[in-house]
């Protein structure tokens, strides 16, 4: 009898006092305002581009882009706006990812070297850190271009490493690996070393999982590859490779890889920038792993390298990686700094197309969504291997 007379009142709520029919509705009504807002501002900025004689489209792309680029892919003035915009977006990877991978290991040897026995290790490392993640990052840059790389000696002058890698204030000089045509047996060589590589990893995971204890899941299968892969060297005819040298011909060098002076600042002022952040992340990371798991890893005769590599690491992996997606994403979008000593970079190629066009508004969201795609990807790669470190963990 009580539960109909329950049934009954609530069936008798007006819907103004009914919280789940109110929640909808606000839902819709701000979703409705939103919509509106975004039109009133769409159409506004319509009517004042027309004004200007400017129109919303992105027909400029196709045209003739008529200015140079300094490096990147191949590219010539007389490709369209569209192939210089790809220029920019393929140097913004490019620097994000060298700067990503060499940021992740500085930043490592710097957190681990922090927690040092050593007390002059630990305090240089303790120096870097507050060193270079407190001095700002444009002012970062700016020193490693104008006070460093262009005070280098001139070409003629270089400082040679190896008899085959030259640096100077031009850039850096380095040789360039070109195939040749047995290549392919090389690589069918690969093929089969990393077929066999894999095999011996996932009975090495197995065993491992059987057994209940920490391992190298790879312990076997890495030197496999290796093996195949330099046997599979010299048993090709003529080699896979051969080096194309720098040689100074007239006033610079031609031949083999080249860094330009722009290039070669962003990405270390990026490094040493954003190391300094890993490492701290490393460092606490590292720090969160329970005492008593080191204890039990001398207990059963593991030396510091090994409990470091096979206790510790893994089990600090799961605090490093969340903090350590927003310091590659913070790399990555702080590669437009590029702007400021003239590297081609995505910023950099978008704020000439605008100069020249007039289109600021369709290359100010083409450069937005492109950063926005870039920092996706990387969000999503990192928060499938963080998902995946917690899985196995458990």
């Amino acid at each position: 009898m009580e539960n109909n007379s329950t049934k009954s009142v609530s069936e008798k709520i007006p819907f103004w006092r009914d919280v789940r029919g109110l929640r909808v509705l606000f839902q819709v009504i701000f979703l409705v305002g939103v919509v509106l807002l975004s039109g009133i501002l769409y159409t506004n900025m319509l009517r004042g581009l027309r004004g200007l004689g400017l129109t919303l489209n992105l027909d400029f792309l196709n045209n003739e882009a008529g200015f140079g680029i300094a490096e990147g892919i191949a590219y010539e003035p007389s490709d369209t706006y569209l192939r210089a915009f790809w220029v920019g977006v393929v140097n913004t990877i490019r620097v994000s990812v060298i700067g990503i991978a060499c940021a992740t290991i500085l930043g490592l040897v710097i957190g681990i070297a922090r927690l040092s026995s050593n007390w002059l290790v630990r305090n240089l490392a303790a120096i870097y850190i507050e060193c270079f993640r407190n001095i700002p990052l444009l002012l970062q840059i700016l020193f490693w271009y104008t006070a460093v790389i262009l005070q280098l000696p001139s070409v003629r002058k270089s400082l040679t490493f190896f008899g085959h890698v030259f640096i100077n204030q031009r850039g850096v000089y380095l040789p360039s690996p070109q195939p040749t045509s047995g290549v392919k047996i090389w690589v069918a060589c690969l093929a089969v070393g990393f077929i066999l590589a894999l095999i011996l990893y996932l009975a090495r995971l197995r065993e491992l999982r059987q057994m209940e204890q920490p391992g190298f899941p790879a312990k076997w299968a890495l030197p496999t590859f290796l093996v195949v892969a330099l046997v599979g060297w010299f048993l090709t005819p003529g080699r896979p490779f051969t080096l194309e040298l720098p040689a100074l011909k007239g006033f610079n060098f031609a031949g083999g890889i080249y860094l330009s002076p722009e290039f070669c600042a962003l990405v270390i002022g990026l490094v040493m920038y954003t190391g300094a952040f890993i490492a701290e992340v490393v460092r606490s990371g590292i720090q969160s792993v329970a005492k008593g798991q080191q204890e039990a890893a001398k207990a059963i005769g593991l030396n510091e390298f090994q409990t470091l590599r096979l206790i510790v690491l893994p089990q600090a992996l799961r605090v490093i990686a969340p903090p350590l997606t927003s310091q590659y994403l913070n790399l990555t979008k702080n590669s437009s700094l590029a702007v400021a000593i003239g590297f081609p970079d995505l910023f950099n190629i978008g704020n000439t197309m605008m100069n020249q066009t007039g289109q600021s508004i369709p290359i100010f969201g083409m450069i937005m969504i492109s950063y926005l795609i870039i920092s996706l990807a990387t969000s999503a790669y990192m928060n499938w291997y963080n998902r995946r470190i917690n899985r196995i963990g458990r």
